[in-house]
């Protein structure tokens, strides 16, 4: 339990940090003597950056994979609302804490923690902190992806990581995301709709038109996914695929 209030905590530090790159690196200490006009916009900034912090750290992270494919398995199964929107939300949430704690844990020891003992200003705080999930973005993206708004942006040398800016890296890793988490659903759709085309036709074989093909192909779809195991090996198709 202890890990995992660390691994939240560390997530917000990190969204908090990410987000200030993102959205133009606010100042979030408030200083006390400056004009009270200010001194409003800066907590305005800074409520404004929290707003948006978990948005940012659920795109840059494996949440976006790891719902679809989980979406994708409850189509597949056709079990309307089971597992509910909640259950799933959560799994795919601790999942993205399970695989990004070591990059958590690095960005805690060599930006986070030096910048609380006034080891490391702002800037470098920040530049330190966004490099471990530049990496994981970089790592995660297809060159196609990445190589389309780099044309976009007009950047030529864009081949290093340090060439790269963040303002491209950021969607075309999305992009690549989404492109991935729908070639594992087209995988896991696949033994579903033979279950699914099978009892249709034997319906269809024994004249039984009225009885809806779904109904009864649901138990024995059912019974595969247990039989193999899914939810471990979708899993370990999900975490290993980020390591």
């Amino acid at each position: 339990m202890n890990r995992i209030i660390k691994a939240v905590f560390m997530a917000i530090v990190l969204s908090i940090i990410v987000s200030g790159t993102a959205y133009g690196q606010p100042d979030l200490s408030i200083n006390m003597d400056a004009d009270n006009y200010s001194s409003v916009i800066q907590i305005m900034v800074l409520l404004t950056v929290l707003t948006l912090a978990p948005a940012i750290l659920i795109m840059m992270t494996s949440f976006t994979r790891i719902i679809i494919v989980l979406s994708f398995i409850r189509n597949a199964l056709g079990t309307q609302q089971t597992p509910p929107n909640q259950v799933l939300i959560g799994l795919a949430l601790f999942l993205t804490f399970f695989i990004m704690a070591p990059i958590a844990t690095e960005i805690n020891n060599q930006a986070i923690q030096p910048y609380l003992e006034n080891e490391l200003d702002e800037q470098l705080a920040l530049k330190r902190a966004l490099q471990p999930i530049r990496e994981f973005m970089f790592k995660q993206t297809k060159g196609k992806d990445l190589a389309l708004f780099l044309d976009i942006a007009e950047v030529e040398n864009g081949q290093k990581l340090e060439d790269i800016p963040t303002s491209a890296l950021i969607p075309a890793f999305i992009i690549s995301e989404l492109k991935t988490a729908f070639k594992i659903g087209f995988m896991i759709f696949i033994p579903f709709l033979v279950i699914d085309m099978v009892v249709a036709s034997t319906l269809m074989s024994m004249g039984m038109m009225m009885l809806p093909p779904v109904m009864i192909s649901l138990p024995f779809k059912i019974l595969l996914f247990i039989l193999v195991d899914g939810w471990n090996v979708i899993t370990e198709v999900l975490v290993t695929g980020f390591r």
